[in-house]
């Protein structure tokens, strides 16, 4: 057990005609100081030692960009599922080749509007925006373009109370600061994230303490979660922690949920930081490791399959070029294939043939036209843990 903090105070504020308290967090960091010593220290250093790993596979990868893809879609979707949508990674890939019958479509442009944010925001770090308030809300602002939450101020701290869980403000398990704090609340958060002086904590630490304090104010009406873990990513890539957001973190939050949401009440009751603290350390150590892993299984996979391809010989020209595709664009279309490769319909058909054939892929939609096909098994080792909850 951390010590014990206190970690903010309570307003009481009216809302709806009944007095709520609403809690005002203290600005980071934790007083008294973090404990980051012993186990907690060796948990920083196998961290960051695993996110090393991480980064350093994208520089091995044939192509760095194709696993990129997939990998963003990934973070996508888990982190959209710890909200309640259905939608599964091909569900959102069907939904981006605008062939998606039966797809829930609220649920998939949640998840599409995600990786559309995640991509603004890191194009604007690239470009030498400052990691800032005014980005998180460009972020949000493009989270909540399309379908639900777009009547919920996109790109505009809240004006108004929210609450967490509960029918009303009165009931609710959690109140956060009263609008009127919000703006003072998160500068100070930018403050913390901006500290780089001799006492700076270091930023996996950082990294996750602001995601804590982030989901405690609940600066937004709609969309806190997601881009609450939206903030860690492009954290870790602002501070060079990661060269490329090859990491899902949302997958430990998603396996773990209970516990996720047990910790950020404990901080908020008790100041246990370093449970909380413990829990994330583990959950980046694991999902990084985890990512390496699953890049060495898919490089494992498009090479086996390339070379099972390669053998057949004369025959095997036009399914390579399909075979190229797929491995960026593990399900798509013939029309796809045509417009990304350049190949004619005809060689292109003869190609997926052969990799059907094969057993490398397979058509999912049983129809003689605007049929679509899957690269099964490079999207079956993907999809791991993926389903849906």
């Amino acid at each position: 057990m951390g010590k014990q903090r206190v970690t903010g105070s309570y307003e009481v504020t009216a809302v709806g005609g009944e007095q709520v308290r609403a809690f005002l967090p203290r600005p980071l960091p934790p007083d008294p100081p973090l404990d980051l010593s012993g186990r907690r220290q060796r948990l920083l250093e196998e961290a960051l030692l695993s996110l090393g790993r991480l980064d350093s596979v994208s520089t091995l990868l044939p192509d760095p960009q194709l696993f990129l893809y997939a990998y963003v879609r990934k973070e996508a979707v888990l982190s959209s599922q710890i909200e309640g949508t259905q939608s599964s990674l091909s569900d959102l890939l069907l939904f981006e080749l605008e062939a998606a019958p039966g797809v829930p479509i609220d649920d998939v442009v949640d998840v599409s509007n995600y990786v559309a944010a995640l991509q603004h925001g890191l194009e604007r770090l690239a470009s030498g925006f400052p990691f800032s308030n005014r980005l998180l809300r460009e972020v949000h602002e493009i989270l909540l373009a399309r379908g639900r939450g777009n009547d919920k101020l996109p790109g505009e701290f809240r004006r108004s109370q929210n609450w967490i869980g509960g029918p009303r403000p009165g009931l609710a398990h959690f109140v956060p600061p009263p609008p009127h704090a919000v703006a003072e609340c998160m500068g100070q958060l930018e403050r913390f994230l901006h500290d780089d002086g001799p006492t700076a904590l270091p930023v996996l630490i950082r990294t996750g303490l602001a995601h804590l304090q982030f989901e405690t104010i609940h600066p937004f009406l709609d969309g806190n979660g997601r881009l609450g873990r939206l903030l860690m990513t492009l954290y870790l890539y602002h501070t060079g922690v990661l060269s490329e957001p090859l990491l899902y973190l949302s997958l430990h939050f998603k396996r773990h949920r209970a516990e996720y949401y047990r910790l950020l009440d404990r901080v908020r009751s008790d100041g246990d930081w370093e449970a909380w603290i413990d829990f994330f350390l583990t959950g980046v150590r694991e999902t990084a490791d985890g990512a390496v892993k699953t890049a060495c299984r898919l490089v494992a996979r498009i090479d086996a399959d390339r070379r099972a391809i390669e053998a057949r010989g004369r025959s095997s020209g036009s399914a390579l070029r399909v075979h190229d595709l797929l491995r960026g664009r593990p399900l798509t279309t013939l029309t796809e294939v045509c417009r990304r490769t350049g190949i004619s319909f005809p060689a292109a058909t003869a190609g997926m043939s052969v990799l059907i054939g094969m057993d490398i892929a397979q058509e999912l939609t049983g129809q003689k036209r605007n049929r679509v096909f899957v690269y099964r098994d490079y999207l079956a080792i993907l999809n791991e843990g993926t389903e849906p909850l």
